[in-house]
């Protein structure tokens, strides 16, 4: 009975610790977002006007308006370019590749490589591949096709989840019926992995959206409009970064980190709405 109540008593103590850590992790990184907000939201938020949205940037008004554009033709062309390849490549790694063989192996090491270099790294390799061995300079197809790469490894292990996590009982269900391999996947296990696949596009996206570095070497940070994707131009964490080395725009860096923010923010609220959503849609089914 003694042994039984210790062995009561000890899980018991390790259940309150880990109750008590749990809570207490949860607590501090709470905490650290809501501290981070409020820095910023305190120090921006006072100096957000319209004019920060003018047309044109210029000494007296350093306009975010160029980065938007800038920022919004990178992030469509990036997921125009890494998305289908990632996907594809998600599906053909779930779905049809053996777990053993050495081409799955190569893409693995390949996709993990990828996703630990460091975005630095990335903006070197970019300068020097695609801004002088192809002459591309800094551009706006520079930077698109170099955080391209970037993104690649994160929406083809997103994709690749999303499909591994499907049960299969969908695909013997499918397969019972008559269907085949292509029409299975695409049918039937593609609208239940969409909500996993689009989670791991709108990350990408704000992987981009708040890229610095690889970018500093790629697109440039001209704060003109680009006119055609041989310009280059400049994202908005560049035009931020820009400004911040300036203490006279500390003010306009704040406001555009609020800007950030909020687009990240809605970026998050939006994959969790559209997982819930389309979730919710095959539940029904």
């Amino acid at each position: 009975m003694r042994v039984s109540n210790r062995t009561k008593n000890t899980r018991k103590l390790q259940e309150i610790l880990y109750k008590f850590f749990a809570y207490l992790s949860m607590f501090i990184a709470t905490a650290v977002l809501v501290g981070i907000v409020l820095f910023i939201c305190i120090k921006g938020v006072p100096h957000l006007k319209l004019s920060l949205f003018a047309l044109n940037y210029t000494s007296k008004n350093v306009s975010m308006f160029p980065a938007i554009i800038s920022t919004i033709v990178v992030v469509v062309l990036s997921i125009l370019i890494a998305g289908p390849i990632g996907i594809f490549t998600g599906i053909y790694l779930s779905e049809y590749s053996k777990g053993d063989s050495k081409f799955v192996k190569v893409i693995r090491i390949v996709t993990e490589t990828l996703s630990a270099i460091p975005s630095i790294v990335y903006g070197l390799f970019g300068y020097l591949f695609f801004g002088i061995a192809l002459k591309m300079g800094w551009s706006i197809i520079s930077g698109t096709l170099t955080v391209s790469i970037m993104i690649l490894p994160l929406i083809v292990r997103s994709t690749e989840e999303a499909f591994l996590s499907t049960p299969g009982v969908y695909r013997l269900g499918s397969f019972a019926l008559g269907a085949g391999r292509l029409r299975t996947i695409f049918r039937v296990i593609l609208p239940v992995a969409m909500p996993g696949i689009l989670s791991g596009v709108i990350l990408a996206i704000g992987r981009v959206i708040g890229e610095t570095a690889a970018l500093l070497y790629t697109l440039g940070t001209s704060t003109n409009l680009p006119k055609s994707l041989k310009d280059p131009g400049i994202t908005l964490s560049l035009h931020m970064y820009k400004l911040s080395t300036e203490a006279r725009y500390t003010n306009e860096a704040y406001a555009t980190a609020v800007v950030l923010l909020i687009i990240i923010f809605s970026l998050n609220a939006l994959s969790t709405y559209l997982a819930n959503k389309i979730g919710g849609n095959n539940d029904d089914r």
